[in-house]
Order: C-alpha cells, then sequence, then structure tokens
C-alpha cells in the first residue's frame, strides 16, 4: 500500500479560546493510503505539530504491507515504529479503515455490525470571549440543542450566565484544566444555578486527589479528557471521574476508541466522543461509531470556516451518516 500526504490550513470562524491557548488557523495533515483517506489532527498540548506528523508518517512507509485488511496487525507495528505520535497513528488508521470499507464496498459503521442510526445530537462549543460575544454566538448556533461552554477563567460564571441568557438548551462546561480543586467545586456550585449537565475537566488530570475531592463535593457527572489518552490510561482514573472523553486524534484512531468504549462500559464509565479542531474526514470516522457512546462533542469541522471536505450530515445538531463506501467523505466542490 501508498502512503502520501499533504498539510491543510483550516481556519477558524470566530478565534478559539479556551482556558490555555486561543486558535486561529489550526494545521492539520491529510493522509491517503491507496484510495483511503485519513486525518492528523496534532495538538501542540500532546507535544505534537504539523512537522512531527509528517516525520511518523515517514517512518511509517514501509510498515504498510499490502493488504488493507490487515488493520490490527499493521497498527501493532506502528505502535512499535512510533511511539507516541497518536494523531499520526490516527490519520493512517482512518485512511486504513476508509480503504477496508471502498474495497469491500460498505460503510464503515456496517464493519463494526452497526446500523450507521446515531440516536444522540452533537453538542456545539462555544469558545471563550466576552459574556456578549459568547451570547451572540450562541444565538448564531441557535439549531442546536446542546452547547459546550469553555470556562476556567476569571469571569466564566458570567460567560454561562450569558450562553443560557441566548437558550433553554443543555449547557455542558468544559475548564481544560483551568481550575484548582476547591475553586472548582466554589464554581461548579455556582454554575448549577444555569443547570449544567456535566464538567469536563475541572483540574489539572494529574491531580487525582484533587479529582478525586471535586467528585465526591459536587453532584454533577465529571468527565476526564486531558492525559486519558488511550485504553491503558482509564483505570488510572477509576474512582475520581464519571466519564471519560475519547477522541480519534488522542488516542490513535478507530480501532482504539472501539477498544476504549469496551473498557470504559466494563468499569460503568460515561462515554463521550469528542474531537480536535478537524475537517470532515475525522469527525465523519468518530460519527461512524458515535451509536456506542453516551455524549457527542463531533463539531470541529462546524467551527471552520474553509472545511475542505463533506462528509456526516447535520441536521439541527443530529448527524447522519450516508451509505457511501468507507467513510462516505468526498472532497468538496468549488
Amino acid at each position: 500500500m501508498n502512503l502520501s500526504y499533504h498539510t491543510i490550513d483550516l481556519e477558524l470562524e470566530h478565534p478559539f479560546r479556551i482556558s490555555r491557548s486561543v486558535t486561529k488557523i489550526k494545521k492539520n495533515v491529510i493522509v491517503n493510503i491507496d484510495e483511503g483517506i485519513g486525518e492528523a489532527a496534532p495538538s501542540a498540548y500532546y507535544n505534537e505539530t504539523s512537522d512531527t506528523v509528517i516525520e511518523s508518517l515517514e517512518k511509517s512507509k514501509d510498515e504498510l504491507g499490502d493488504d488493507p485488511f490487515q488493520i490490527e496487525s499493521v497498527l501493532s507495528n506502528l505502535n512499535k515504529k512510533i511511539r507516541g505520535s497518536f494523531s499520526a497513528k490516527a490519520g493512517i488508521d482512518i485512511a486504513l479503515h476508509d480503504l477496508a470499507g471502498k474495497r469491500l464496498g460498505v460503510p464503515l459503521y456496517k464493519l463494526f455490525g452497526l446500523n450507521g442510526k446515531i440516536p444522540l445530537v452533537t453538542s456545539y462549543t462555544i469558545g471563550i470571549d466576552t459574556p456578549e460575544k459568547m451570547k451572540e454566538k450562541t444565538r448564531e448556533a441557535k439549531d442546536f440543542l446542546i452547547y459546550k461552554v469553555k470556562v476556567g477563567v476569571e469571569n466564566d460564571t458570567e460567560m454561562v450566565k450569558a450562553v443560557r441568557e441566548a437558550t433553554d438548551a443543555k449547557i455542558r462546561v468544559d475548564a481544560n484544566a483551568g481550575w484548582a480543586a476547591d475553586e472548582a467545586i466554589e464554581r461548579i456550585h455556582r454554575l448549577k444555578e444555569y443547570d449544567i449537565e456535566f464538567v469536563e475537566q475541572p483540574i489539572d488530570p494529574e491531580d487525582k486527589e484533587g479529582l478525586r475531592k471535586v467528585k465526591k463535593n459536587v453532584d454533577v457527572p465529571i468527565i476526564i479528557d486531558e492525559h486519558l489518552m488511550t485504553s491503558k490510561d482509564i483505570p488510572k482514573f477509576l474512582g475520581v471521574c464519571d466519564g471519560i472523553n475519547i477522541k480519534l486524534a488522542k488516542c490513535g484512531g478507530v480501532r482504539e476508541a472501539l477498544r476504549m468504549i469496551h473498557v470504559a462500559r466494563a468499569h460503568n464509565l460515561l462515554i463521550m466522543i469528542g474531537c480536535m479542531i478537524e475537517s470532515s474526514v475525522s469527525i465523519t470516522a468518530a460519527a461512524h461509531i458515535a451509536s456506542l457512546v453516551d455524549f457527542l462533542d463531533l463539531d470541529g469541522n462546524l467551527l471552520l470556516a474553509n472545511d475542505p471536505y463533506v462528509g456526516v450530515k447535520l441536521e439541527k445538531g443530529k448527524l447522519y451518516l450516508s451509505d457511501l463506501p468507507g467513510l462516505g467523505v468526498m472532497p468538496k466542490e468549488v
């Protein structure tokens, strides 16, 4: 199998700010393996860039073999060849699954024994801004039934209040580890006034005792994201959270995401499937397994001004997969 790649600059509709950074343009890498397509979405938080992705892809070219159906074997070899570099592995994983589906003439969800129906709706993320601007962003995205509000900064209670004033929809909050434990408890109690569904990553994921304290002192579910990379990390967070956030670019692709789902279910954890800032390639890949989880946060492509692909369709927050073979992703007609 032949591997090729090219970078894409994804422009955000609005500058996207979280508690630790702001993004205006995201540089991702599109991965092609024969007619299969995948996407690597590197994150600086995990010490990845488009350059480190390309370096890993170059190391992977001779490890693919010539059988597109030996996905497990190929990915096992890559785990030894390119330790870390999870987004690069995700790009390869997604392209291999797309290729296998295209060769068999079936959509990806059928390869996993799923029916392709996604009963959940995705949240839409409102990045950190002035309360008035966040209210405006919420009204611009008025067709969504769930909003995820980025918090973890000084005036975040006012920001959530502004979003609540703009909508009666569900609100989730994500602090991206922006609080300390006692601060998180105090903020969450305050934010309950605005009927929040759950809190994602309230504090530093390394502070397990702090997480335990937060979980014990609030009655809102706590979801872990940062530092929970693969299925091997799940046991580290047992007892200190209620659920986990799985991202293809963070765990290494669809194969490992499925493994994480099974491990999480065995431990009675809630499961969300989320995303980085990504095009419709990665978002559609995640959508193919979305029927297996409890919450969806698959809006990375919706935040873009220039998504170059068309994949999973969206209507009022609900996702619809096509019956095209593989991912069902096509280049957008210009």
